[in-house]
């Protein structure tokens, strides 16, 4: 098996912001993993609150010595190899479980939601996410959302009733909220959430620090909305922790270290009777193509990254008037284009 891989800076339409700051540019690295005249592709977004980066990505994979492995269809033995070499680096890690998953998939000839045997026709609609800004670029955002049936807004800051007033100005669709460990007070949180009870609100994403449970299952007891947790979703030792605190899980690839350990979330959630939500980073087609394979096993999508840049390297799946549309391309369902 041969990994090559390399920075790819994707630019974003408008300036991405949420309650830890904004950014126009963001960095992912693209991987190439390729066997028997075969290219599997994978990507890893490094998310920098977990102290990764396009560097520390990078450097990993450059230390990676998979010389022991025949080919790629050793994949449990793969990624429990690279997952037990090195602590943290789940970007670095999602990158290559795609590549691996892609390559398997055309290797096979078969789309992986087809290999994993779901329903084409099961998929969710996404939502289309709307970052921290100007009232302008507010409203512009939620016009350039027209075909999705369902956003995203941001909050956690001090102008959030601002910013839901604003995009209520323009639209009645159906909201859902991530205030991204915005709230830092569970009383707070509670006041917030109440007043978006009323403000068709579908539910609520991360509105605690991730390092105060008690004081989410706390907001819990005496809100409506339900509650999903992201920043308390990490991996899979996670999630049985979260029963009573949260209504529901995101499941993010870049977080969980890939597909293979994102359908054993999938599995423990609905053992413990919560919802689940597959959400992203920025991202290009490549991860957005590869979290859509399992998307049918989901009650909720956020599968936005790609649509929310303008140079996006790959063509992958698409949404119908938000409804995600899976090709029936092998592996992840991606074509390269740069």
């Amino acid at each position: 098996m041969k990994i090559t891989f390399h920075r790819y800076d994707l630019r974003l339409k408008h300036t991405f912001t949420t309650a830890r700051g904004g950014r126009d540019i963001s960095p992912v690295v693209v991987l190439e993993l390729e066997h028997d005249d075969i290219i599997g592709y994978g990507e890893s977004a490094p998310i920098a609150r977990y102290g990764e980066s396009v560097d520390t990505v990078a450097d990993f994979l450059s230390r990676l010595d998979l010389t022991r492995f025949e080919d790629p269809f050793q994949l449990e033995a793969i990624l429990s190899f690279v997952d037990g070499s090195i602590e943290g680096n789940a970007a670095a890690k999602a990158g290559l479980d795609l590549a691996l998953h892609d390559w398997i998939g055309k290797k096979l000839g078969v789309p992986l939601f087809k290999y994993w045997g779901l329903d084409k026709g099961a998929t969710p609609k996404t939502s289309f996410t709307i970052g921290i800004d100007t009232p302008r670029v507010i409203e512009e955002k939620v016009g350039e959302a027209e075909r999705y049936p369902i956003l995203k807004v941001k909050l956690g800051g001090d102008r959030d009733e601002e910013i839901i007033r604003c995009v209520r100005k323009v639209t009645k669709k159906t909201l859902r909220v991530d205030a991204n460990e915005g709230w830092k007070s569970k009383e707070v949180a509670v006041e917030k959430i109440k007043w978006l009870e009323q403000e068709g609100v579908e539910f609520v994403e991360q509105p605690m620090p991730a390092g105060d449970l008690d004081g989410t299952a706390w907001v819990r007891e005496r809100v409506n909305l339900p509650l999903i947790a992201d920043e308390n979703s990490l991996r899979l030792q996670d999630v049985p922790k979260l029963q009573g605190a949260f209504d529901g899980i995101n499941i993010k690839l870049m977080k969980c270290t890939g597909l293979r350990e994102a359908l054993k979330m999938v599995s423990t959630a609905r053992a413990c009777g919560m919802k689940v939500m597959t959400g992203c980073m920025i991202e290009s087609s490549v991860g957005i193509s590869a979290a859509a394979q399992f998307s049918p096993l989901v009650d909720y999508a956020d599968l936005d990254g790609n649509v929310l840049i303008t140079n996006d390297p790959f063509d992958g799946v698409r949404s119908l008037d938000g409804t995600i549309s899976l090709n029936d391309r092998p592996g992840i369902g991606v074509t390269k284009l740069v």
